[in-house]
Protein backbone atom coordinates (compact mmCIF):
# COMPACT_ATOMS: atom_id res chain seq x y z
CA UNK A 1 0.00 0.00 0.00
CA UNK A 2 3.31 2.32 -0.18
CA UNK A 3 4.22 4.40 -3.10
CA UNK A 4 7.30 6.25 -3.74
CA UNK A 5 8.28 8.01 -7.52
CA UNK A 6 11.09 7.09 -8.60
CA UNK A 7 13.85 9.54 -10.51
CA UNK A 8 15.31 8.16 -13.91
CA UNK A 9 18.22 9.28 -15.49
CA UNK A 10 19.38 10.25 -19.22
CA UNK A 11 22.94 10.78 -19.60
CA UNK A 12 23.73 11.11 -16.06
CA UNK A 13 20.90 13.87 -15.62
CA UNK A 14 17.83 13.32 -13.24
CA UNK A 15 14.44 13.38 -15.28
CA UNK A 16 11.24 13.70 -13.67
CA UNK A 17 9.43 10.62 -14.49
CA UNK A 18 5.80 10.78 -16.43
CA UNK A 19 3.37 11.32 -14.26
CA UNK A 20 1.79 8.26 -13.46
CA UNK A 21 -1.40 8.12 -14.98
CA UNK A 22 -0.02 8.57 -18.03
CA UNK A 23 1.95 5.73 -17.78
CA UNK A 24 -1.24 3.78 -17.16
CA UNK A 25 -3.10 5.01 -19.60
CA UNK A 26 0.01 4.21 -22.01
CA UNK A 27 0.23 0.39 -20.65
CA UNK A 28 -3.24 -0.15 -21.16
CA UNK A 29 -3.00 1.37 -24.83
CA UNK A 30 0.35 -0.36 -25.06
CA UNK A 31 -1.63 -4.09 -24.05
CA UNK A 32 -3.42 -3.99 -27.40
CA UNK A 33 -1.53 -5.01 -30.41
CA UNK A 34 -4.05 -5.76 -33.14
CA UNK A 35 -3.42 -2.80 -35.42
CA UNK A 36 -1.14 -0.10 -35.95
CA UNK A 37 -1.83 3.18 -33.96
CA UNK A 38 -2.65 4.92 -37.73
CA UNK A 39 -4.83 2.32 -38.65
CA UNK A 40 -7.67 1.86 -35.94
CA UNK A 41 -11.06 3.31 -35.95
CA UNK A 42 -11.21 7.09 -35.31
CA UNK A 43 -12.60 7.13 -31.77
CA UNK A 44 -10.35 4.18 -30.50
CA UNK A 45 -7.22 5.53 -32.28
CA UNK A 46 -5.15 6.55 -29.02
CA UNK A 47 -6.10 3.95 -25.99
CA UNK A 48 -7.70 0.33 -26.78
CA UNK A 49 -7.87 -1.22 -23.38
CA UNK A 50 -6.29 -4.50 -22.52
CA UNK A 51 -6.42 -7.03 -24.86
CA UNK A 52 -8.84 -7.77 -27.88
CA UNK A 53 -10.29 -10.10 -25.71
CA UNK A 54 -11.19 -7.80 -22.75
CA UNK A 55 -13.95 -5.04 -22.19
CA UNK A 56 -15.66 -3.37 -19.09
CA UNK A 57 -17.66 -5.53 -17.01
CA UNK A 58 -18.58 -5.84 -13.28
CA UNK A 59 -20.19 -8.51 -12.11
CA UNK A 60 -19.15 -8.61 -7.78
CA UNK A 61 -18.46 -5.62 -6.02
CA UNK A 62 -15.89 -7.81 -3.90
CA UNK A 63 -14.10 -9.17 -7.42
CA UNK A 64 -10.75 -7.86 -7.86
CA UNK A 65 -10.76 -4.04 -9.28
CA UNK A 66 -8.26 -3.94 -12.00
CA UNK A 67 -8.98 -0.96 -14.39
CA UNK A 68 -10.29 2.72 -12.06
CA UNK A 69 -11.10 5.93 -14.04
CA UNK A 70 -10.97 9.43 -11.74
CA UNK A 71 -10.65 12.73 -12.07
CA UNK A 72 -7.63 14.72 -10.25
CA UNK A 73 -9.91 17.85 -9.03
CA UNK A 74 -9.06 20.23 -11.85
CA UNK A 75 -7.65 24.13 -10.26
CA UNK A 76 -9.60 25.87 -12.55
CA UNK A 77 -12.83 24.13 -12.69
CA UNK A 78 -12.66 23.43 -8.64
CA UNK A 79 -11.71 26.88 -8.30
CA UNK A 80 -14.70 28.27 -9.70
CA UNK A 81 -16.72 25.48 -7.90
CA UNK A 82 -15.23 26.63 -4.67
CA UNK A 83 -16.17 29.89 -5.10
CA UNK A 84 -19.92 29.10 -4.54
CA UNK A 85 -19.54 25.67 -2.65
CA UNK A 86 -23.66 25.73 -2.54
CA UNK A 87 -24.16 26.66 -5.86
CA UNK A 88 -21.97 24.00 -6.83
CA UNK A 89 -23.55 20.48 -4.98
CA UNK A 90 -20.46 21.25 -2.49
CA UNK A 91 -21.25 20.34 1.29
CA UNK A 92 -18.72 23.05 2.56
CA UNK A 93 -15.97 25.08 1.36
CA UNK A 94 -12.99 23.18 0.24
CA UNK A 95 -9.08 24.29 -0.05
CA UNK A 96 -8.02 22.96 -3.28
CA UNK A 97 -4.55 22.41 -2.72
CA UNK A 98 -5.60 19.74 -0.03
CA UNK A 99 -7.80 18.13 -2.37
CA UNK A 100 -5.20 18.02 -4.85
CA UNK A 101 -3.04 16.08 -2.31
CA UNK A 102 -5.23 13.99 -0.72
CA UNK A 103 -6.75 12.86 -4.07
CA UNK A 104 -2.89 11.96 -5.19
CA UNK A 105 -2.84 9.93 -2.10
CA UNK A 106 -6.10 8.24 -3.15
CA UNK A 107 -4.76 7.35 -6.40
CA UNK A 108 -1.46 6.16 -4.84
CA UNK A 109 -3.22 3.62 -2.64
CA UNK A 110 -5.06 1.92 -5.74
CA UNK A 111 -2.16 1.92 -7.56
CA UNK A 112 -0.16 0.01 -4.28
CA UNK A 113 -3.35 -2.36 -4.34
CA UNK A 114 -2.34 -3.13 -8.82
CA UNK A 115 -5.32 -1.19 -10.09
CA UNK A 116 -4.35 0.73 -13.53
CA UNK A 117 -5.82 4.40 -12.22
CA UNK A 118 -6.27 6.47 -15.59
CA UNK A 119 -7.73 10.26 -14.68
CA UNK A 120 -9.71 12.08 -16.83
CA UNK A 121 -6.66 14.76 -17.72
CA UNK A 122 -4.65 12.24 -19.02
CA UNK A 123 -7.20 10.06 -21.20
CA UNK A 124 -8.38 13.20 -22.94
CA UNK A 125 -4.63 14.64 -23.46
CA UNK A 126 -3.25 11.41 -24.53
CA UNK A 127 -1.56 11.00 -27.95
CA UNK A 128 -2.70 14.07 -29.13
CA UNK A 129 0.60 15.54 -29.82
CA UNK A 130 1.01 12.83 -32.19
CA UNK A 131 -1.75 11.30 -33.39
CA UNK A 132 -3.61 13.81 -35.63
CA UNK A 133 -7.20 11.67 -35.52
CA UNK A 134 -6.82 12.02 -31.38
CA UNK A 135 -5.96 15.54 -32.19
CA UNK A 136 -8.87 16.54 -33.99
CA UNK A 137 -11.62 13.94 -31.81
CA UNK A 138 -10.31 16.73 -28.52
CA UNK A 139 -10.89 19.73 -31.16
CA UNK A 140 -14.10 18.78 -31.49
CA UNK A 141 -14.77 18.09 -27.77
CA UNK A 142 -13.61 21.48 -27.17
CA UNK A 143 -15.20 23.22 -30.27
CA UNK A 144 -18.64 21.57 -28.40
CA UNK A 145 -17.66 23.27 -25.24
CA UNK A 146 -16.91 26.85 -26.33
CA UNK A 147 -19.79 28.86 -27.47
CA UNK A 148 -19.64 32.77 -28.64
CA UNK A 149 -22.70 35.18 -28.70
CA UNK A 150 -23.20 38.46 -28.62
CA UNK A 151 -23.74 40.34 -24.90
CA UNK A 152 -27.13 40.70 -23.47
CA UNK A 153 -28.66 43.88 -25.33
CA UNK A 154 -26.61 43.64 -28.61
CA UNK A 155 -27.13 42.31 -32.08
CA UNK A 156 -24.85 41.15 -34.64
CA UNK A 157 -25.92 43.57 -37.04
CA UNK A 158 -24.26 46.15 -34.69
CA UNK A 159 -20.62 44.68 -35.68
CA UNK A 160 -18.46 46.29 -38.44
CA UNK A 161 -19.00 43.51 -41.30
CA UNK A 162 -15.69 43.00 -41.59
CA UNK A 163 -15.92 42.00 -38.20
CA UNK A 164 -18.47 39.59 -37.98
CA UNK A 165 -16.73 36.90 -38.85
CA UNK A 166 -15.02 37.03 -35.46
CA UNK A 167 -18.28 35.00 -33.88
CA UNK A 168 -18.78 32.65 -35.82
CA UNK A 169 -18.12 28.80 -36.29
CA UNK A 170 -15.29 29.36 -38.49
CA UNK A 171 -13.41 31.99 -36.53
CA UNK A 172 -14.12 29.73 -33.10
CA UNK A 173 -12.60 26.50 -35.14
CA UNK A 174 -10.04 28.93 -36.21
CA UNK A 175 -9.46 29.03 -32.30
CA UNK A 176 -9.62 25.82 -31.36
CA UNK A 177 -6.97 24.50 -33.83
CA UNK A 178 -4.41 26.94 -32.40
CA UNK A 179 -4.75 26.04 -28.95
CA UNK A 180 -2.33 23.21 -27.25
CA UNK A 181 -3.70 20.61 -25.64
CA UNK A 182 -3.58 21.81 -21.95
CA UNK A 183 -6.32 24.78 -23.53
CA UNK A 184 -8.25 22.40 -24.92
CA UNK A 185 -8.62 20.49 -21.69
CA UNK A 186 -8.79 23.36 -19.70
CA UNK A 187 -11.48 24.06 -22.34
CA UNK A 188 -13.37 21.27 -22.21
CA UNK A 189 -13.68 21.12 -18.02
CA UNK A 190 -14.90 24.88 -17.81
CA UNK A 191 -17.09 25.32 -20.99
CA UNK A 192 -16.67 29.17 -21.60
CA UNK A 193 -18.86 31.18 -23.23
CA UNK A 194 -17.46 34.56 -24.72
CA UNK A 195 -19.93 36.96 -25.06
CA UNK A 196 -18.95 39.86 -27.58
CA UNK A 197 -19.88 43.79 -27.76
CA UNK A 198 -19.05 46.33 -29.66
CA UNK A 199 -16.39 48.76 -29.27
CA UNK A 200 -15.89 50.78 -32.06
CA UNK A 201 -12.61 51.01 -31.13
CA UNK A 202 -9.24 49.25 -31.14
CA UNK A 203 -9.84 45.77 -32.53
CA UNK A 204 -13.56 46.56 -32.46
CA UNK A 205 -14.95 43.97 -30.02
CA UNK A 206 -15.10 43.81 -26.39
CA UNK A 207 -15.34 40.40 -24.78
CA UNK A 208 -16.69 39.21 -21.27
CA UNK A 209 -16.61 35.59 -19.96
CA UNK A 210 -18.83 32.99 -18.24
CA UNK A 211 -18.38 29.19 -17.39
CA UNK A 212 -19.87 26.46 -16.57
CA UNK A 213 -17.22 24.34 -14.90
CA UNK A 214 -17.53 20.98 -14.60
CA UNK A 215 -17.00 21.18 -10.75
CA UNK A 216 -18.16 17.79 -9.94
CA UNK A 217 -16.45 15.80 -12.48
CA UNK A 218 -14.19 14.54 -9.75
CA UNK A 219 -17.08 11.74 -8.84
CA UNK A 220 -16.69 9.86 -11.67
CA UNK A 221 -18.97 7.59 -10.41
CA UNK A 222 -22.21 8.75 -11.05
CA UNK A 223 -21.89 9.43 -15.05
CA UNK A 224 -22.23 5.63 -16.04
CA UNK A 225 -22.57 2.13 -14.65
CA UNK A 226 -20.34 -0.80 -15.45
CA UNK A 227 -22.27 -4.09 -15.49
CA UNK A 228 -21.82 -7.67 -16.49
CA UNK A 229 -22.60 -6.31 -20.23
CA UNK A 230 -20.16 -3.75 -19.99
CA UNK A 231 -21.25 0.32 -19.18
CA UNK A 232 -24.22 1.81 -19.43
CA UNK A 233 -24.37 6.10 -19.89
CA UNK A 234 -26.26 7.57 -17.11
CA UNK A 235 -28.34 10.65 -16.77
CA UNK A 236 -27.71 13.27 -14.04
CA UNK A 237 -30.68 14.91 -12.28
CA UNK A 238 -28.44 18.16 -11.42
CA UNK A 239 -28.22 20.57 -14.47
CA UNK A 240 -24.85 21.93 -13.19
CA UNK A 241 -23.52 17.81 -13.82
CA UNK A 242 -25.46 17.30 -17.23
CA UNK A 243 -22.28 17.57 -19.69
CA UNK A 244 -20.26 15.62 -17.42
CA UNK A 245 -21.80 12.67 -19.41
CA UNK A 246 -20.33 13.73 -22.70
CA UNK A 247 -16.90 14.17 -21.31
CA UNK A 248 -17.00 10.53 -19.98
CA UNK A 249 -18.36 8.61 -22.89
CA UNK A 250 -15.34 10.45 -24.58
CA UNK A 251 -12.69 8.98 -22.66
CA UNK A 252 -14.73 5.91 -22.30
CA UNK A 253 -14.85 5.44 -26.04
CA UNK A 254 -11.33 6.63 -26.35
CA UNK A 255 -9.97 3.48 -24.27
CA UNK A 256 -12.42 1.45 -26.70
CA UNK A 257 -14.59 0.41 -24.13
CA UNK A 258 -17.63 -1.03 -24.69
CA UNK A 259 -20.41 1.23 -24.17
CA UNK A 260 -23.39 -0.68 -24.16
CA UNK A 261 -26.19 1.40 -23.85
CA UNK A 262 -27.71 4.83 -22.67
CA UNK A 263 -30.18 6.11 -20.59
CA UNK A 264 -32.92 8.07 -22.13
CA UNK A 265 -35.23 10.83 -21.46
CA UNK A 266 -37.76 10.28 -18.63
CA UNK A 267 -34.74 8.20 -16.84
CA UNK A 268 -32.13 9.06 -14.67
CA UNK A 269 -29.19 7.35 -13.54
CA UNK A 270 -26.42 7.90 -11.31
CA UNK A 271 -23.88 5.45 -10.90
CA UNK A 272 -23.92 5.87 -7.03
CA UNK A 273 -26.88 3.53 -6.85
CA UNK A 274 -26.09 0.79 -8.22
CA UNK A 275 -24.08 -2.40 -6.93
CA UNK A 276 -23.39 -5.41 -8.80
CA UNK A 277 -23.61 -8.40 -6.55
CA UNK A 278 -22.98 -11.45 -9.19
CA UNK A 279 -23.86 -12.84 -12.06
CA UNK A 280 -26.87 -13.52 -10.76
CA UNK A 281 -27.90 -10.13 -9.04
CA UNK A 282 -28.07 -6.44 -9.25
CA UNK A 283 -29.11 -3.94 -7.45
CA UNK A 284 -30.46 -0.17 -8.36
CA UNK A 285 -31.46 2.17 -5.62
CA UNK A 286 -34.09 4.98 -7.11
CA UNK A 287 -35.29 7.89 -5.28
CA UNK A 288 -33.78 11.36 -5.24
CA UNK A 289 -31.58 10.93 -8.10
CA UNK A 290 -31.72 7.78 -10.18
CA UNK A 291 -35.74 6.38 -11.35
CA UNK A 292 -38.00 4.10 -12.19
CA UNK A 293 -38.15 5.25 -16.12
CA UNK A 294 -33.98 4.12 -15.45
CA UNK A 295 -34.93 0.46 -13.89
CA UNK A 296 -37.08 -0.13 -16.93
CA UNK A 297 -34.86 1.08 -19.70
CA UNK A 298 -32.03 -1.31 -17.79
CA UNK A 299 -34.47 -4.45 -18.07
CA UNK A 300 -36.34 -3.76 -21.39
CA UNK A 301 -33.22 -3.47 -22.97
CA UNK A 302 -31.32 -6.32 -21.31
CA UNK A 303 -28.28 -3.77 -20.25
CA UNK A 304 -27.53 -5.77 -16.83
CA UNK A 305 -26.61 -9.24 -17.69
CA UNK A 306 -28.39 -10.87 -14.69
CA UNK A 307 -30.72 -13.14 -14.19
CA UNK A 308 -32.43 -10.93 -11.25
CA UNK A 309 -32.72 -6.86 -10.45
CA UNK A 310 -33.23 -5.71 -7.68
CA UNK A 311 -34.63 -2.02 -7.09
CA UNK A 312 -33.94 -0.57 -3.89
CA UNK A 313 -36.86 1.94 -3.24
CA UNK A 314 -36.35 5.06 -1.62
CA UNK A 315 -40.03 5.95 -0.84
CA UNK A 316 -40.14 8.13 2.02
CA UNK A 317 -36.53 9.91 2.76
CA UNK A 318 -35.18 11.21 -0.41
CA UNK A 319 -32.88 13.56 1.47
CA UNK A 320 -29.71 14.94 0.03
CA UNK A 321 -27.31 13.44 2.85
CA UNK A 322 -28.48 10.08 1.57
CA UNK A 323 -28.88 11.09 -1.69
CA UNK A 324 -27.69 7.48 -3.21
CA UNK A 325 -27.47 4.08 -2.40
CA UNK A 326 -23.45 3.82 -2.04
CA UNK A 327 -24.17 6.88 1.08
CA UNK A 328 -26.01 4.04 3.56
CA UNK A 329 -24.55 0.63 2.10
CA UNK A 330 -21.83 -0.88 0.70
CA UNK A 331 -20.54 -4.69 -0.06
CA UNK A 332 -17.85 -5.72 1.43
CA UNK A 333 -17.19 -9.30 0.99
CA UNK A 334 -19.83 -11.81 -0.72
CA UNK A 335 -21.57 -12.54 2.72
CA UNK A 336 -20.97 -9.23 4.63
CA UNK A 337 -21.79 -5.48 3.88
CA UNK A 338 -22.95 -1.83 5.95
CA UNK A 339 -25.82 -0.17 6.26
CA UNK A 340 -27.10 2.59 7.66
CA UNK A 341 -28.52 1.26 10.97
CA UNK A 342 -31.65 4.49 10.76
CA UNK A 343 -33.07 2.64 7.34
CA UNK A 344 -33.13 -0.77 9.13
CA UNK A 345 -36.08 -2.57 9.97
CA UNK A 346 -39.60 -2.13 8.68
CA UNK A 347 -40.94 0.37 11.62
CA UNK A 348 -38.62 2.39 10.30
CA UNK A 349 -39.74 5.85 9.15
CA UNK A 350 -36.63 5.98 6.20
CA UNK A 351 -36.84 2.64 5.35
CA UNK A 352 -35.86 1.45 2.01
CA UNK A 353 -38.15 -1.44 0.27
CA UNK A 354 -37.07 -3.68 -2.79
CA UNK A 355 -38.92 -4.95 -5.47
CA UNK A 356 -37.06 -8.19 -6.88
CA UNK A 357 -37.38 -8.46 -10.83
CA UNK A 358 -36.52 -12.25 -12.48
CA UNK A 359 -35.25 -12.81 -16.36
CA UNK A 360 -37.59 -15.37 -17.82
CA UNK A 361 -35.14 -17.31 -20.49
CA UNK A 362 -36.99 -17.77 -22.86
CA UNK A 363 -38.52 -14.10 -23.29
CA UNK A 364 -35.58 -12.16 -22.08
CA UNK A 365 -37.95 -10.32 -20.69
CA UNK A 366 -37.65 -9.46 -16.58
CA UNK A 367 -41.07 -9.51 -14.49
CA UNK A 368 -41.68 -8.46 -10.68
CA UNK A 369 -41.17 -11.32 -8.39
CA UNK A 370 -41.12 -9.91 -4.62
CA UNK A 371 -42.74 -6.42 -3.94
CA UNK A 372 -42.09 -4.45 -1.20
CA UNK A 373 -39.07 -6.23 0.95
CA UNK A 374 -37.40 -3.95 3.88
CA UNK A 375 -33.51 -4.20 2.82
CA UNK A 376 -32.20 -5.02 5.63
CA UNK A 377 -34.34 -8.50 5.22
CA UNK A 378 -33.78 -8.54 1.90
CA UNK A 379 -29.85 -8.82 2.33
CA UNK A 380 -29.98 -11.42 5.25
CA UNK A 381 -32.36 -13.45 2.61
CA UNK A 382 -29.31 -13.30 -0.16
CA UNK A 383 -26.73 -14.70 2.95
CA UNK A 384 -25.14 -10.97 3.64
CA UNK A 385 -24.27 -10.35 7.69
CA UNK A 386 -24.91 -6.57 8.06
CA UNK A 387 -22.44 -4.21 9.79
CA UNK A 388 -24.87 -1.42 11.36
CA UNK A 389 -23.64 2.25 10.73
CA UNK A 390 -24.32 5.10 13.02
CA UNK A 391 -26.26 7.95 11.53
CA UNK A 392 -23.67 9.75 13.10
CA UNK A 393 -21.07 7.74 11.49
CA UNK A 394 -23.22 7.71 8.36
CA UNK A 395 -22.76 11.61 7.58
CA UNK A 396 -18.86 11.32 7.99
CA UNK A 397 -18.94 9.13 4.48
CA UNK A 398 -18.38 5.85 6.65
CA UNK A 399 -20.80 3.88 4.11
CA UNK A 400 -19.27 5.32 0.85
CA UNK A 401 -16.31 2.80 1.34
CA UNK A 402 -14.56 1.68 -2.11
CA UNK A 403 -13.96 -2.44 -2.56
CA UNK A 404 -11.15 -3.48 -4.80
CA UNK A 405 -11.59 -7.11 -4.48
CA UNK A 406 -11.27 -9.65 -1.59
CA UNK A 407 -12.48 -7.62 1.15
CA UNK A 408 -9.38 -4.81 0.79
CA UNK A 409 -11.52 -1.75 1.32
CA UNK A 410 -10.49 1.81 1.69
CA UNK A 411 -12.48 3.91 4.00
CA UNK A 412 -11.99 7.85 5.26
CA UNK A 413 -13.88 7.34 8.26
CA UNK A 414 -11.57 5.76 11.33
CA UNK A 415 -14.10 4.41 13.79
CA UNK A 416 -16.01 3.06 11.69
CA UNK A 417 -13.30 1.08 9.71
CA UNK A 418 -12.53 -0.18 13.28
CA UNK A 419 -15.69 -1.33 13.79
CA UNK A 420 -15.65 -3.23 10.52
CA UNK A 421 -12.22 -5.11 11.20
CA UNK A 422 -13.98 -6.41 14.57
CA UNK A 423 -16.69 -7.56 12.79
CA UNK A 424 -16.72 -11.65 13.14
CA UNK A 425 -17.92 -12.03 9.49
CA UNK A 426 -15.74 -9.58 8.06
CA UNK A 427 -12.23 -11.23 6.79
CA UNK A 428 -10.64 -8.80 4.96
CA UNK A 429 -8.52 -5.48 5.44
CA UNK A 430 -9.60 -1.47 5.84
CA UNK A 431 -7.05 0.96 5.13
CA UNK A 432 -8.19 4.53 6.22
CA UNK A 433 -7.36 7.64 4.19
CA UNK A 434 -7.71 11.58 5.20
CA UNK A 435 -10.06 12.70 2.23
CA UNK A 436 -11.81 15.39 4.09
CA UNK A 437 -11.43 18.20 1.16
CA UNK A 438 -12.94 15.82 -1.08
CA UNK A 439 -15.56 15.08 0.81
CA UNK A 440 -16.31 18.71 1.52
CA UNK A 441 -18.00 18.26 -2.18
CA UNK A 442 -20.24 16.02 -1.05
CA UNK A 443 -18.83 12.32 -1.68
CA UNK A 444 -16.11 10.10 -1.03
CA UNK A 445 -13.63 7.45 -2.60
CA UNK A 446 -17.14 4.86 -3.84
CA UNK A 447 -17.74 8.20 -5.40
CA UNK A 448 -14.95 9.42 -6.01
CA UNK A 449 -13.88 6.58 -8.79
CA UNK A 450 -15.79 4.36 -11.47
CA UNK A 451 -13.92 0.87 -11.66
CA UNK A 452 -14.65 -0.29 -15.20
CA UNK A 453 -12.94 -3.56 -14.84
CA UNK A 454 -13.39 -6.11 -12.07
CA UNK A 455 -11.85 -9.50 -12.90
CA UNK A 456 -14.64 -11.91 -12.93
CA UNK A 457 -14.20 -14.28 -10.24
CA UNK A 458 -15.65 -17.39 -12.85
CA UNK A 459 -12.55 -16.72 -14.93
CA UNK A 460 -9.81 -16.80 -11.92
CA UNK A 461 -7.55 -19.49 -12.68
CA UNK A 462 -8.17 -22.21 -10.02
CA UNK A 463 -5.09 -23.82 -8.16
CA UNK A 464 -4.51 -26.37 -9.88
CA UNK A 465 -4.87 -24.09 -13.01
CA UNK A 466 -2.49 -22.18 -11.71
Amino acid sequence: WRYQRRKVTMFGTPVEPEPRSYLDVASVENGHHTAHAFKRSKMSTVCTLLESNRKAVQEHENEMAEVVIVCEPEQASLMMGGLHPRGSLYERPINIDTAKAQHAEFRNQLRAHGVRVLTVREILAYNVEDNVSARVDLEDLAFSALDYEMAAGHKVDELAKEDRKFISDDYKREVIEKMGVGQLVDTIMTNPTVHLTPSHRDTGLFASYTFEPLSNLVYTRDQQITTCKGIVMGRLRSQQRQREVQVMKFCITKLGLNVVGEIREPGFLEGGDFFPLGADLAMLGIGLRSNAAAASQLMEEDLLGTRRFAVVRDDFDQDQDRMHLDCVFSVLSDTCCIMLENIMGEASPTRRLVDEYERDPATGKYKMVRQGVELAAYMRGEGYHIVPITAEHQLAYACNVLNLGDSRVISVHAPSARQIVKSPHFKGDVRVIDFSSITSMYGSVHCASQVVRRMPRRLMPTPAQE
